[in-house]
C-alpha cells in the first residue's frame, strides 16, 4: 500500500515539472516573436525652403530679319548658330526693283520741273493782268502734288536700297534660317536673331508660392552641359495672372551670360530659395514609401507599441527628410526593423 502511494506521488511530481517546463517554453517563444526595433527622437529644425524647377533657355530678345517685299535672295552670309554683331551684313537681295524706282524719280522730277515753269508763267500773267488768281492757285496745287509724288518716289527708292542689304540690329546668335540663296522671300523671315547676353528662362511656379516671390530675388541655375557649375540670375518678371488649368504662373528669370556660355535651347534646372521654416526632420531610414500610391509613412513608438502614421515629405536634406505634416517634435520614430511591424503591435527596443 505504501509502495503504491509513493509511486503515485512520483508520477504527480513528474507531470508538474513537465507542465512548468512547457509554460516557460511558451513564454520564451512569445518573447522571441516580439519584433525588435531601434528608435530615434525627432525634433524641429530651421529648413531652407528651396524649390527646383526645370525650363529651357530662351533669347532675351528676338529680331526677325525680313524683306519688306517679296524679292529674290542673292546671298546669305550666316548660318544657324553663328554669332553676329550689330550692323553686320547678313543678306543681300536682288536689286532689280531699284531701277524701276529710279525711273519713277526721274519722271516725277521732270513733271515737277514742268509744273514749276507753268506756275511761274501763270504768276507773271497774273501780274500783268493777263491771267487770274484762280489759275495761279490751281497751278500751285499741282506743283505741291508733284513735289509730294517726287518725295514718295525717293522714299520708295531708299526703302528698296535698304531692303536690298539686310543687317543685324543687335548682337546675338542666328537661331533660325529659313531660306537659301536663289529663293524668293515669302511670309517667313529670312533669319531670326536672338540676343543671348543676357538670356532668360521662364519657370512655372505654384500658386501657393506667389506671395514668397519678389523681383530681384536670386535664382541659381545649372546646366547638364556644364556639370556642377552654377550660374546666378535674378527674377525679372512675375506674371500677373495664374493659369487656371495648371494653377501656376510664369516667372521670368534673367541670366547676364557675360561669357556667352549659355545658349538658347539649353535645359536648365532653376533653384529658388524662399527663406527658412521650422519643420520636423526625420532620418531617411525612418520613412516607409508605399509603392504605387505615392504615400509615405513612419512608425512612431510610444509605451512599447508602434503606430503607422502617414506623413507629407518636404525636402531631402543629406540623410534626412523634412516633414511638412504628420509627426510632432519630440516623437520617437522607428529607424530599423520596420519589415516585421504592423500598426498597434508590441515591440521591444534594441539594446
Amino acid at each position: 500500500m505504501k509502495l503504491k502511494s509513493f509511486t503515485a506521488f512520483l508520477l504527480l511530481a513528474f507531470l508538474a515539472s513537465c507542465s512548468g517546463s512547457d509554460k516557460a517554453k511558451n513564454e520564451s517563444a512569445k518573447e522571441d516573436n516580439v519584433p525588435t526595433v531601434k528608435v530615434e527622437q525627432v525634433s524641429e529644425q530651421d529648413v531652407d525652403q528651396i524649390q527646383t524647377y526645370t525650363a529651357t533657355v530662351e533669347p532675351y530678345l528676338i529680331n526677325n530679319i525680313s524683306a519688306q517685299m517679296s524679292n529674290r535672295i542673292k546671298a546669305i552670309y550666316v548660318d544657324e548658330g553663328m554669332r553676329v554683331s550689330k550692323g553686320q551684313k547678313l543678306v543681300v537681295l536682288d536689286n532689280v526693283n531699284t531701277d524701276s524706282y529710279q525711273l519713277q524719280i526721274s519722271t516725277a522730277q521732270a513733271q515737277l520741273s514742268q509744273l514749276e515753269a507753268d506756275l511761274n508763267r501763270a504768276k507773271e500773267l497774273y501780274r500783268i493782268g493777263g491771267g487770274t488768281r484762280q489759275q495761279v492757285e490751281q497751278m500751285q496745287t499741282q506743283v505741291t502734288a508733284a513735289r509730294n509724288q517726287l518725295a514718295t518716289a525717293r522714299r520708295a527708292l531708299r526703302n528698296a536700297q535698304e531692303n536690298t542689304v539686310l543687317t543685324s540690329p543687335i548682337n546675338g546668335v542666328v537661331t533660325a534660317r529659313n531660306y537659301d540663296p536663289g529663293d524668293v522671300t515669302g511670309q517667313l523671315p529670312v533669319l531670326t536673331i536672338g540676343r543671348v547676353q543676357p538670356v532668360k528662362v521662364v519657370i512655372n511656379v505654384a500658386e501657393t508660392e506667389y506671395a514668397k516671390l519678389r523681383k530681384g530675388m536670386p535664382a541659381v541655375m545649372t546646366f547638364d552641359t556644364y556639370g556642377d557649375r552654377k550660374f546666378t540670375g535674378v527674377v525679372s518678371l512675375i506674371a500677373p495672372t495664374v493659369d487656371t488649368n495648371t494653377k501656376t504662373f510664369g516667372v521670368e528669370i534673367t541670366l547676364p551670360n557675360a561669357d556667352g556660355a549659355v545658349l538658347p535651347g539649353m535645359f536648365a534646372r532653376v533653384t529658388l530659395n524662399f527663406g527658412t521654416a521650422r519643420h520636423v526632420v526625420v532620418p531617411d531610414k525612418a520613412v516607409v514609401k508605399m509603392q504605387g500610391s505615392g504615400n509615405s509613412y513612419v512608425y512612431t513608438y510610444s509605451d512599447g507599441e508602434v503606430h503607422y502614421v502617414q506623413v507629407q515629405l518636404g525636402r531631402r536634406i543629406d540623410n534626412s527628410y523634412e516633414l511638412l505634416s504628420g509627426v510632432e517634435s519630440g516623437t520617437y520614430v522607428v529607424v530599423t526593423g520596420q519589415s516585421r511591424l504592423a500598426n498597434g503591435i508590441k515591440v521591444k527596443l534594441a539594446k
